[in-house]
């Protein structure tokens, strides 16, 4: 076995995991901020916690890439 590649493939998980976990985090609270009626400007914490979804939503479909054998032929 080969236990660099295994330790690579561990790392790779644990960073994405961590990044994937942020950014849904980081658009719940901005979500929440905006919904906040004492805010000045909701409209662009509103729009962050959406390019936060959105990416952790790319996160998700660049995963699903990678891990499907059929789109890497």
């Amino acid at each position: 076995m080969k236990w660099l590649e295994l330790l690579t493939v561990a790392g790779a998980t644990l960073v994405s995991a961590a990044i994937v976990v942020t950014l849904y985090s980081l658009g719940v609270r901005f979500t929440a901020i905006a919904a906040d009626a004492e805010q000045a400007s909701p409209g662009v914490k509103r729009s962050f916690a959406y390019v936060c979804f959105g990416l952790c939503g790319v996160a998700v479909l660049f995963g699903l890439y990678l891990i499907i054998p059929y789109f890497t032929k």
